[in-house]
């Protein structure tokens, strides 16, 4: 049972490279249903003073994809950026800074996940509301899979789903480090690694790309 919270001292000896095979493992522990127990009465005391997470997980807001439960965290280890379709916006961005630059974590994991409704609904051009202003940050990753798979260019097609969801993650990260010079320093430093992965519905699993 955890009941330690991460401190300075711990954080600052963390590695982009532990920090990623941490979370791998605690995506290991939650397939093969052996998660960790937490005192989080404990934890909830030790980080009300402070905060040293190892890692920010941008990620989708889907229900289904509960980061820190499939990664196995507890409170105080990650912080969690969250929108539909896992893309970066300057007020990810400024997340994504403060979570690194200010507050020391490690590691920087794009989340995307099978069958994002988000990544359909820009596939198939949806136009509603502010939602349509906001899959456009996702249309890049769509024309992308055009050129890279056969047949219907739609949500019909679960092959064009899939690579585009792929490509949603890579050309985000693409993005973080172009729009970016804090984070883009950091990792060419060896300070921080800005990694993707995505999360399989199914099965659970984190498979990194």
């Amino acid at each position: 049972m955890r009941n330690l919270a991460i401190t300075k001292d711990v954080q600052s000896a963390l590695t982009p490279n532990s920090v990623l095979q941490d979370l791998l493992e605690g995506n290991k522990r939650f397939t093969n249903g052996k998660l960790e127990g937490a005192d989080n009465s404990a934890l909830v005391n030790q980080t009300t003073g402070g905060q040293f997470p190892k890692a920010v997980v941008l990620s989708c807001i889907d229900s289904r994809v509960p980061v820190e439960t499939v990664l196995d965290q507890a409170i105080g280890d990650i912080f969690v950026a969250r929108v539909a379709g896992n893309f970066e916006n300057v007020d990810i961005l400024g997340s994504l800074e403060y979570s690194c630059k200010a507050a020391g974590s490690k590691l920087v994991l794009v989340l995307g996940h099978q069958s994002c409704g988000a990544v359909k609904a820009a596939c198939d051009g949806v136009e509603l509301g502010n939602i349509t202003a906001m899959l456009d940050n996702i249309k890049p990753a769509v024309e992308k899979s055009k050129d890279e798979v056969e047949g219907e260019s739609n949500s019909s097609n679960a092959t064009f789903v899939a690579k585009t969801v792929e490509n949603n993650v890579k050309l985000t990260i693409d993005r973080i480090r172009e729009k970016s010079e804090i984070l883009k320093e950091m990792e060419d430093n060896g300070e921080i690694a800005i990694v993707g992965g995505v999360y399989s519905l199914e099965t659970g699993k984190v498979e990194m790309l």
